[in-house]
């Protein structure tokens, strides 16, 4: 059975992520980077491997959190009304 990953936190978003991929070819680039580096992130923290440096695992959870706050804004601004 497979457990839900903790990373998919846009996942109640999901319809306006869709709309958003269909409007701009930017945001769906950065969406898809965030999905891979979230899905390896979910990897590297629960494989047994434990000669991963602590600088590369850092690296990817700022990269993945800097994805996070970019979608998190293109989401903000899409819920804000025209003026």
């Amino acid at each position: 059975m497979n457990t839900p990953r903790k990373y998919r936190k846009f996942t109640p978003h999901k319809q306006k992520i869709e709309a958003l991929e269909k409007e701009s070819p930017r945001f769906k680039r950065i969406y898809s980077e965030y999905e891979l580096m979230s899905d390896e992130l979910w990897e590297l923290e629960n494989s047994d491997i434990s000669d991963i440096p602590d600088d590369f695992l850092n690296a990817v959870k700022l990269q993945t959190e800097y994805l996070e706050d970019e979608i998190g804004d293109w989401l903000i601004q899409m819920d804000k009304p025209i003026q």
